[in-house]
């Protein structure tokens, strides 16, 4: 059986040994050192206590244990200092020199990042300085200069800044992005379910004056007025990134859905799928793309176009719904409206029952969901009563303005549009959902909650906007723009990945990590590094841990 000995040696220090019995005899397995100071003494039997446990430790689910410290023979220079605290002057290097700090870095974190990347099987793109520029994007996003910094509190050793320009051209050049997505798709196939697919479309603005062929000024979501790209996110119904694509800043959103739909299916010959968007992507040239690709969809739909798809329920009800009402009907392909062949409605509004669509019996129409809610009710009244506010302020002259809603102007007189605002306050509570789904094989209520799962791709641009910090661009060529969205397209995946198997926000994870640092002592013309002491499972753990005992 091995145990620890203190031995005290000729100059005054204490040897710290690992023993066992053999033969009756003891036998030294292991000299961990010397110490002249209860520090260090403290330090070498710590050592040693790992040397005799058992190495894993559990990290908050990530499923990567802590490197086990590493000992290696390399010389100590002469002179070196004393741990802090220590009153022991310097020595000269032999077997009792005194023990110095040379450096802690977070590995336990790199590392932890590190096991996600390899699980994911982004290791296919074989690029070590790739992968710690997507880790380095997850811990700390910053300049690529600055980068280097976060990798050394990382306790790794960056490559340098010229090397890691290279890697961003390689990365372009070596269709790093189609390892990447493969990898995705695969991990994503496996885990969840690749049936229902999620896109929505965001800017990325650039420090720069000048416009080029892809950076150009657009429309923005954030109201600037910088140079921008327009950047398409396709994720799977829990927000895993699948496939990311970048436009021109001018490009209008409905015009970037169906080149990523394309990518999407010929790199991974998808043909049964379910898109979601938003209403941003209502346009009847992408639903007949999406159509006829043989893909089926389910886009929000304006609340402006209520009046013609419920145009039968406000004859017959008028303005009246029910909390939680469903109206499944009708909704013109095109705004021409919905003729039949024989010249009527495909919606007549004369028939009391709303039509149940079906692709042959109404080819001018697609199916629409339409539902009221009391509470979006309310919430749609405040809003309409303050701009019916503003819109007054501004017709008496009491606000400076440009022209807001429900305010008309005539031969330079503006008045308030009454009709507007009553038409507004008819449609308040009701959201509305386009598809070509039939209801046989999918009820309204699963249209509904299918499209309420666009929060996650939301989601997920919040965090390549605010976690990874996708902007503002510093880059200046398209292949170093497509470089950059490459990182940020898997350091979102390790991002997301880690979340799930955790339970915890990215940057929650990150905090509670980054402190646990190793350190790495010279002492005894050696070099020791101490892995940090891991807390026990959270509260959180805790409580899963009972929820998953309840369940068993």
């Amino acid at each position: 059986m091995a145990f620890i000995r203190r031995v005290r040696t000729a100059s005054g220090a204490t040897a710290v040994q690992v023993a066992e019995y053999f033969a009756g005899r003891q036998r030294i397995v292991a000299h961990v050192g010397s110490a002249h100071t209860d520090a260090e003494l403290g330090v070498l039997m710590e050592r040693a206590r790992e040397l005799l446990a058992d190495p894993a430790q559990g990290m908050l689910d990530l499923g990567v244990e802590p490197t086990p410290p590493v000992v290696g023979l390399v010389g100590t220079p002469s002179g070196q200092g004393v741990l802090p605290g220590s009153q022991t002057p310097a020595v000269a290097v032999g077997r009792d020199a005194a023990g110095r700090v040379v450096g802690t870095g977070s590995r336990l974190l790199f590392d932890a990042l590190a096991s996600v990347f390899t699980a994911l099987g982004f290791d296919a793109v074989d690029d070590e300085v790739f992968t710690d520029l997507v880790i380095a994007r997850v811990v700390e996003p910053t300049s690529l200069l600055d980068t280097g910094r976060v990798l050394r509190d990382l306790d790794r050793a960056p490559a340098s800044y010229a090397t890691m320009k290279r890697t961003l051209t390689r990365a372009t050049t070596g269709k790093y992005r189609d390892r990447i997505a493969a990898a995705c798709f695969t991990h994503a196939a496996a885990s969840g379910d690749l049936s229902l697919c999620l896109y929505d479309v965001t800017t990325l603005y650039f420090e720069a004056e000048k416009e080029d062929d892809l950076r150009k000024v657009g429309y923005s979501k954030e109201r600037r007025v910088d140079p921008q790209v327009v950047v398409g996110l396709l994720v799977d119904r829990h927000g895993f990134p699948l496939e990311i694509g970048c436009f021109e800043g001018n490009k209008a959103e409905t015009t970037t859905l169906v080149p990523i739909i394309e990518r999407f299916q010929e790199r991974h010959g998808i043909a049964d799928m379910v898109v979601v968007a938003d209403a941003g992507m209502l346009s009847a040239a992408n639903l007949r793309a999406l159509d006829d690709a043989q893909l089926r969809f389910i886009v929000g739909s304006r609340v402006t176009k209520a009046p013609v798809d419920l145009e039968s329920h406000f004859h017959w009800h008028g303005d009246a719904f029910t909390d939680g009402q469903v109206i499944d009907t009708l909704t013109p392909k095109t705004s021409r409206g919905s003729k039949s062949a024989g010249g009527g409605s495909e919606n007549d509004v004369k028939r009391k029952a709303e039509p149940v669509w079906d692709p042959a019996a109404h080819p001018r129409s697609w199916r629409a969901v339409w539902a009221y809610s009391a509470k979006r009710a309310a919430r749609d009244r405040k809003t309409l009563a303050l701009q019916e506010t503003r819109a007054r302020e501004v017709i008496a002259g009491e606000r400076a303005a440009r022209t807001p809603r429900f305010v008309k102007t005539a031969n330079g007189t503006r008045t308030l549009d009454e009709t507007s605002l009553a038409r507004a306050q008819s449609l308040v509570g009701l959201k509305g959902y386009v598809t070509n789904i039939g209801a046989q094989l999918m009820p309204a209520s699963e249209v509904i909650a299918s499209y309420h799962d666009l929060w996650r791709v939301e989601q997920s641009f919040r965090m390549s906007k605010t976690d990874l910090r996708a902007r503002p661009m510093f880059h200046h060529t398209r292949d170093a723009i497509e470089a950059h969205l490459t990182v940020v397209f898997a350091a979102l995946a390790v991002a997301r990945e880690a979340q799930n198997r955790t339970g915890l926000a990215i940057g929650n994870l990150i905090r509670q990590l980054r402190p646990l640092r190793s350190a790495t002592i010279a002492i005894n013309g050696t070099t020791q590094t101490f892995a940090p002491a891991v807390p026990h499972p959270s509260k959180r753990s805790s409580t899963h841990s009972k929820a998953g005992k309840v369940t068993h």
